[in-house]
């Protein structure tokens, strides 16, 4: 590991003020993967701001207006367990639920998970189909822009100089939605998702894919026809709706699957997570 200085700031503006000081400075709030970069000499800051112990940024869930904010120093673990995330948002606790081992969970953030803008994120497409917004604290003050707007592609966001992210918040649904999450892996356990996806259902049958690890960036995908959800529309009209949204993917090949088996997996995956929306919507209804 390469030397680099360490500040722990007290205060958002302190932080704020230290990432416009020093250009390239990196801010640490679970540090799960950035310490995983720091060691193998892949991430080179000359500055590492430790943002967890803000006065004004302390971790909690909290709900208002609508909304549910998810402070950007909240752990993975705390946001799969809070009621009202697992009320409201059962495909985030199942994506939450997988990232990394337990340990990891334990440390590293929801904003995180985010801000790494890794095309195979497992949070990232739940947060995407749930409409969830980041919220981000800077020196010109606060902004907030939709997560798929901020991720602009491989490791890659929207934050410009001296800005850092302080909530993620989600609407809370104001009709009944159904959503799931699925994710396939080379192995078991803490290995990166080879395609992960998340599918919601509303009453009136649209159907809307957030789709992980096909494109540089989460691929949102909406079905509008009724088909897919339709009990008496055949399989092979089912097939093509389905095919016209999987088409939207440009998924590579790489050490842990090729273009197309990833794309194939897109396929049976969307099913399975389709089938368990739908469930789920039946469930609200009922």
């Amino acid at each position: 590991m390469l030397p680099f200085a360490y500040a722990r700031p007290a205060t958002l503006a302190d932080a704020v003020a230290l990432l416009l000081a020093h250009d390239g400075a990196r801010l640490l709030a679970g540090g799960t993967d950035l310490t995983v970069g720091l060691r193998d000499g892949k991430i080179r800051p000359g500055l590492v701001v430790d943002v967890k112990r803000l006065d004004d940024l302390p971790p909690g869930i909290s709900a208002a207006d609508g909304r549910v904010a998810i402070s950007a120093t909240t752990a993975l673990t705390d946001v799969a367990a809070h009621p009202t995330v697992r009320r409201h948002f059962p495909a985030l606790v199942e994506a939450a639920d997988v990232v990394g081992s337990i340990q990891i969970r334990n440390r590293a953030t929801l904003a995180g998970n985010v801000c790494n803008a890794s095309p195979a994120a497992d949070t990232v497409p739940a947060l995407a189909v749930y409409e969830a917004a980041v919220v981000i604290h800077g020196p010109d003050g606060v902004r907030e822009m939709p997560v798929t707007e901020f991720i602009l592609g491989n490791r890659h966001t929207a934050l410009g100089p001296g800005e850092l992210v302080v909530a993620i918040t989600l609407p809370v649904p104001d009709r009944p939605l159904g959503a799931a999450f699925a994710r396939m892996t080379r192995r078991r356990g803490v290995d990166l998702a080879t395609v992960n996806l998340c599918c919601r259902v509303d009453e009136c049958g649209a159907v809307v894919y957030a789709y992980g690890a096909v494109a540089p960036k989460p691929l949102l995908v909406r079905d509008d026809s009724g088909v897919l959800t339709e009990p008496a529309a055949t399989r092979a009209d089912q097939d093509a709706a389905l095919a016209a949204l999987v088409a939207q993917a440009s998924p590579i090949t790489d050490v842990r699957a090729s273009a197309e088996y990833r794309l194939a997996m897109v396929r049976v995956l969307s099913r399975r997570a389709l089938h368990a929306a739908t469930n789920r919507l039946k469930t609200k209804e009922d």
